[in-house]
C-alpha cells in the first residue's frame, strides 16, 4: 500500500486512512494480533494499539474520520494584540533583521497568543486584516523623528512670504553606467546587459521642484557637466547654487523660500550674505537624514528609472537622455505634483492675516 502524493491532508488522504482504520477493525473483531494486523497494512504497532483502544471504546465508529481539522479562530481582539506586536518590528522579537516574513509571523503567534497557524493560515489572517507583502521604505538609524516637521517659526522672520513660491532642491550625478533594473529571461539563463564598464561620474544635475498653491506646479534643472582635468571641481559651488535661485526667481515671478539639505555648500557664508541682501529669497533646512521629505528625490527615481539598462556609447547620449527626461516631467506638472504628494507634505495657502 501507499500513501497519496501531496503535501497537505486532502479529502482522499483522509478516506484512504479510514479504509486502513476499518480494516483494522474488522481484524481486531476477527482476533487477529496486532503485530500482523500492523505487518499486513504496513503500519506501526504503536499506531495499530491506538486504533485497537479507540475500537474497544467506540466500536467501528470511532476509527471513521471526523473531517478536516479546523484552524484556531484568531478574534479581533487577538489580531489588535498581534498587530501592536508587530508594529515592535523583528528585532525586538530577537529576529536578526527587520523583515516580517509569514514564518516570524506565526513564531509571534505561537509566543504570544498561545495558537499554532499554517503559514497558509498565517497568510489569509494577514490579507483579511489589511497586510500585504510589501518592499519597504528605508530610514536612517540618526534621524531625529521630532525635528522632522519643519515648524512656521523656521522661517526667518521679517520677510514677506504671502506670495512666495516653496522650492525643493537636490543634486544628483549621473554615471555612464546606468542603473540596473529587471528584465525577462528563459529561466535558468541569467540576461546579459551589455553596458560602459567605467562608473565615473559625467554630468552632475540640479533641480527645483517649485510648489505655490492656485499655481501649477513647475520643475527646472541645470546641468553640470565634468571636466576631464586634474584639479577641476566636480560638484556646483554656492556660485553656481546663487545663479540656479536667480534663474528660478526670473521665471517664477515672485518671491522663494528654498527648502534643502545641510549640504556644506548649502551653508556658505557667500550664500547665507546673498541671501541677508535680497528679500526676495529665504532658505529653509530640511532635518538631517530625510531625504523622503524632498520631492526631488522622487525625480531622480523617475529618471533613473527611464535610464535602466541603457548603453551610453557616448556622454553626449548620457546628456542628451537626461535633459530628455527631465523635460518630459517638465511637460507634465502632475508628475511633479505626485512627487509632493510621496513625501506627505501639503503645501497651504497662507491664512489672511
Amino acid at each position: 500500500m501507499r500513501y497519496p502524493e501531496g503535501g497537505g491532508l486532502t479529502a482522499e488522504r483522509r478516506a484512504f486512512r479510514e479504509r486502513i482504520r476499518l480494516q483494522a477493525g474488522e481484524r481486531f473483531a476477527a482476533g487477529e494480533k496486532t503485530a500482523v494486523i500492523a505487518k499486513d497494512l504496513r503500519v506501526s504497532v504503536r499506531s495499530v494499539e491506538r486504533w485497537r483502544r479507540a475500537w474497544r471504546e467506540g466500536g467501528m465508529e470511532a476509527l471513521r474520520s471526523a473531517g478536516p481539522a479546523n484552524s484556531p479562530t484568531v478574534t479581533d481582539a487577538q489580531f489588535a494584540v498581534l498587530e501592536e506586536e508587530l508594529g515592535k518590528g523583528p528585532s525586538a522579537h530577537g529576529f536578526d533583521d527587520e523583515r516580517w516574513t509569514l514564518a516570524r509571523v506565526q513564531t509571534v503567534i505561537r509566543r504570544r497568543l498561545r495558537l499554532s497557524l499554517s503559514v497558509a493560515t498565517v497568510w489569509r489572517l494577514l490579507k483579511r486584516h489589511g497586510w500585504s507583502w510589501q518592499a519597504p521604505a528605508r530610514r536612517a538609524l540618526e534621524r531625529d523623528e521630532h525635528a522632522v516637521e519643519v515648524e512656521e517659526g523656521g522661517v526667518a522672520a521679517g520677510k514677506s512670504l504671502a506670495a512666495a513660491w516653496i522650492v525643493f532642491e537636490d543634486e544628483a550625478g549621473f554615471a555612464m553606467t546606468p542603473p540596473r533594473a529587471r528584465t525577462w529571461g528563459r529561466r535558468g539563463h541569467t540576461p546579459v546587459i551589455r553596458v560602459r564598464g567605467r562608473s565615473r561620474r559625467r554630468t552632475s544635475v540640479a533641480a527645483l521642484c517649485c510648489y505655490k498653491p492656485g499655481e501649477t506646479a513647475r520643475l527646472i534643472y541645470r546641468p553640470r557637466h565634468h571636466l576631464l582635468l586634474k584639479g577641476a571641481r566636480k560638484s556646483f559651488s554656492w556660485q553656481d547654487y546663487r545663479d540656479l535661485l536667480v534663474r528660478a526667481h526670473i521665471q517664477l515671478g515672485g518671491p522663494i523660500v528654498v527648502v534643502w539639505d545641510n549640504l556644506n555648500t548649502h551653508l556658505a557664508a557667500g550664500l547665507k550674505k546673498y541671501e541677508a541682501e535680497h528679500d526676495w529669497l529665504t532658505t529653509v533646512r530640511l532635518p538631517s537624514y530625510a531625504p523622503d521629505l524632498n520631492p526631488v528625490e522622487a525625480v531622480w527615481s523617475l529618471v533613473r528609472r527611464a535610464m535602466a539598462n541603457t548603453a551610453f556609447d557616448t556622454p553626449h547620449d548620457l546628456d542628451r537622455k537626461l535633459r530628455r527626461e527631465l523635460r518630459r516631467i517638465q511637460l507634465r506638472p502632475h508628475l511633479t505634483d505626485g512627487c509632493l504628494t510621496a513625501t506627505g507634505l501639503a503645501i497651504d495657502p497662507p491664512t489672511p492675516p
